[in-house]
């Protein structure tokens, strides 16, 4: 087998019962980290702290995805919405849902029909995107999830 030693070093090919007497030496565990056809690889290492380096990648490895968040106002230019469209369809394709909240200050309030019309059409841009999973026209909010 090919033994890497507790330091790091590269130690070479290695009779089996040798490398179990270095690792008990060195007061460590002798792990096989790779299976080749030639000549399996093994390390002296400390067993525990080795599975739960492992156990840490898995959880890196597999975050949940996350919930963005997009706020606008109901006459935003076509440019800022077009900027906001276009990254809410890299968020639904990188796997995260998305939100979309439309705020209404003062006399904005008198027009609602105007920020129903913007989610509508929130709505029909990302249908390809993504699904909707919950509108709400009285909050004014609408959340997407990747399709």
């Amino acid at each position: 087998m090919l033994l890497i030693d507790h330091e790091g070093n590269n130690i070479g090919l290695i009779d089996t019962r040798d490398a179990l007497q270095r690792a008990t030496d060195a007061g460590l565990d002798l792990v096989v980290v790779s299976e080749s056809k030639d000549a399996p690889v093994a390390k002296i290492l400390d067993f525990g702290k080795y599975q739960y380096q492992q156990k840490k990648r898995q959880r890196q490895n597999t975050s949940k995805p996350s919930m963005k968040e997009v706020k606008l106002r109901p006459n935003v230019g076509e440019s800022d919405y077009n900027i906001r469209i276009s990254r809410a369809v890299k968020w639904l394709s990188d796997g995260d849902s998305v939100k979309f909240q439309i705020r209404l200050r003062g006399r904005e309030h008198q027009h609602r029909d105007r920020a129903a019309e913007l989610l509508d059409r929130i709505v029909a841009d990302l249908g390809e995107a993504g699904k909707v999973q919950s509108l709400d026209k009285r909050s004014l909010i609408v959340q997407l999830s990747p399709a």
